[in-house]
């Protein structure tokens, strides 16, 4: 039979993972933490896991492989220099694995990190198939080489081990090979990766800037500048990976509470975060008090709880959607946050039915907005990412990244109004909620983003030309 290939994306993480199978055998590249259903899929399809291939120590999220080995039975493999504090076999550049009647050939392909490695598909008939390439080479990018876990290389001289993986290890293969990388769009292992989740190596060859006929020293330069600085959380996730962590079942016995509204208030008065995943819109009509927004849906999530909730055992309350507690609970411990204390039970509406405070956000459409920034002089706060803003934003706007607003609330008056505005709406409403929780009232939310602003007629946009 021949063998099967299935990526496994999940939009939230912008990750994918990878379930290959051949002849009742089964393999693993890069799983969640939640491995149910991988599990399940080598169930239904009548085969056994029997290796969990990492390609590194993962910085975005904390990876399923000790989970996935004890309730399977499979081996977990890293590649060379990769050392675990775990059960693991660590293979040789080089070294094939069989699975069913297919080969998989680990390549050594350092630069993201030291141990980064290369997952090569050979097919039944001997045939180079697919490249899993983790983070050394992505749609259109390259992995970024400042998330190393320890070493003592620089950021530079990672570049320069990536430039030498690519032309020695990934170059040389044929043109159709298929690129089937562990990051898509929206992910910060990289500086600007593609919307495709794969491709051909030799449409990569074309397209991708790292895979040009470029000197080493202008590959560094490249690889090097511009990297924001990478969120809190990935230097602890990569040290859990690294080092081991709890099983995910545990985490969800102990976290799944419903906590009545009384219950849920005596755990608030001890200092308990609550984080609320409702929808931006939702929040905004009404809110426990001191609570921040994070939505579940219309947005990464899991990779705004990790830059935004600094340490990884913050007490946490939950406030979800009616029947996603468990579904919070589980993306949360994605990124390493496990000490969810419980949820409320019933939602806002057994808080409002309680007769509890709630607190809401004011909210205007883009049109009101204009009409406002045309007639009166108003402060407008853009937190969009750099790169956003410095390609068009409103005049006069300030560019205060949503990744960093924590850091700039010393900025803030409590005398002044703000309009607070995203591309859409979800981090306007995150960055309310922050500026709320701290004492900053007088906020404004622009429904609709810079995506409606933009649409305005009238308003001074300021536009970059691109000069590539």
């Amino acid at each position: 039979m021949k063998h099967y290939v299935e990526q496994m994306y999940t939009g939230c993480l912008a990750e994918a993972a990878y379930y290959i199978e051949s002849n009742g055998e089964a393999a693993i590249i890069d799983p969640l933490r939640e491995v149910e259903p991988y599990i399940q899929k080598a169930k239904e399809r009548g085969a056994q896991i029997k290796y969990v291939f990492e390609t590194h120590f993962h910085a975005d999220f904390v990876s399923g492989h000790l989970d996935l080995a004890k309730k399977t039975g499979a081996k977990i493999v890293y590649g060379p220099t990769a050392e675990p504090n775990f059960d693991a076999y660590i293979a040789k550049d080089g070294e094939e694995f069989k699975i069913g009647n297919i080969i998989i050939k680990a390549l050594h392909t350092p630069g993201h990190t030291l141990e980064s490695t290369t997952y090569l598909l050979i097919d039944e008939e001997g045939k180079e198939r697919y490249i899993f390439t983790g983070d050394t080479l992505f749609i259109g990018d390259v992995g970024r080489p400042d998330l190393a876990v320890k070493g003592n290389l620089t950021e530079k001289e990672l570049a320069g081990l990536l430039y030498e993986s690519l032309r020695n290890k990934i170059l040389t293969l044929p043109d159709d090979v298929i690129v089937y990388p562990g990051h898509g769009a929206g992910s910060a292992c990289g500086k600007n990766i593609g919307k495709e989740t794969f491709d051909t190596l030799g449409n990569q060859k074309k397209k991708n800037w790292a895979l040009q006929n470029i000197s080493k020293e202008n590959f560094i330069k490249e690889a090097t500048t511009g990297l924001l600085p990478p969120p809190q959380y990935f230097p602890k996730n990569a040290l859990l990976n690294k080092l081991g962590y709890e099983s995910i079942d545990n985490i969800i016995e102990r976290e799944y509470i419903p906590l009545g509204v009384e219950e849920f208030k005596e755990k608030m008065k001890s200092g308990a975060l609550v984080l609320d995943t409702r929808s931006p819109q939702d929040f905004a009509n009404g809110h426990i008090p001191g609570s921040i927004n994070i939505g579940l849906d219309g947005g990464p999530f899991a990779v705004w709880v990790g830059a935004l909730i600094e340490d990884l055992k913050t007490p946490i309350l939950l406030v979800t959607p009616e029947g996603r507690e468990k579904e919070a609970i589980i993306r949360l411990a994605r990124v390493g946050y496990e000490n969810c204390l419980g949820y409320l039970e019933g939602g806002m509406l057994a808080w409002q039915n309680a007769g509890e405070k709630i607190a809401d956000i004011h909210q205007i459409d883009a049109a009101e907005f204009a009409k406002r920034y045309k007639a009166e002089n108003i402060t407008v706060i853009d937190v969009r990412k750099p790169t956003e803003y410095e390609k068009s934003h409103l005049d006069k706007a300030k560019n205060i990244p949503l990744d960093f607003i924590q850091k700039h609330l010393h900025e803030f008056s409590k005398n002044e109004k703000y309009y607070i505005h995203c591309a859409g709406g979800y981090r306007s409403m995150i960055a309310s909620s922050i500026l709320k929780r701290n004492g900053i009232e007088n906020i404004v939310d622009v429904k609709g983003g810079y995506s409606a602003i933009s649409q305005q007629e009238g308003l001074p946009l300021v536009e970059i030309a691109c000069s590539c």
